[in-house]
C-alpha cells in the first residue's frame, strides 16, 4: 500500500485546509476494514495522533484539534480526509495518515504552515 497525502499549504491563522490521503494499491476490503488515523509531526517534536475514524465512521480527536478538525472517509475512493478549520500557528506540521497500528508504509506527508 502506498499512502499519498495532499492538500497542505501555507495559510493564515483562522484559515482552512482540506487534506486528503489516498491509500493507493490497497485492496478495497483492506482499506474499508481498517480504522484510519491522521498524525502530525511538528519540527523537533514527536509524531502525534490527532484524529482517527473507525470502519463504521466513529471518530475521535486529540484535544488540541477537537471542534476544529473533522476526519472522514470514502471507502470507494480509498481516501481519508481531514478538514481543518480555524487553523492556528501551532497546527504547523507535516501531516501523515496511516491505518490504525501504522503498519502500512508511511507516505511523504503534506506540509501545513499556518502564519500568524
Amino acid at each position: 500500500v502506498q499512502l499519498v497525502e495532499s492538500g497542505g499549504g501555507l495559510v493564515q491563522a483562522g484559515g482552512s485546509l482540506r487534506l486528503s490521503c489516498l491509500a493507493s494499491r490497497s485492496i478495497l476490503s483492506d482499506f474499508s476494514g481498517s480504522a484510519m488515523v491522521w498524525y502530525r509531526q511538528a519540527p523537533g517534536k514527536q509524531r502525534e495522533l490527532i484524529a482517527d475514524i473507525s470502519t463504521g465512521g466513529s471518530t475521535n480527536y486529540a484535544d488540541s484539534v477537537k471542534g476544529r478538525f473533522t476526519i472522514s472517509r470514502v471507502n470507494a475512493k480509498r481516501t481519508v480526509y481531514l478538514n481543518m478549520n480555524n487553523l492556528k500557528p501551532e497546527d504547523t506540521a507535516v501531516y501523515y495518515c496511516n491505518r490504525d497500528g501504522g503498519d502500512w508504509s508511511w507516505g511523504q506527508g503534506t506540509q501545513v504552515t499556518v502564519s500568524s
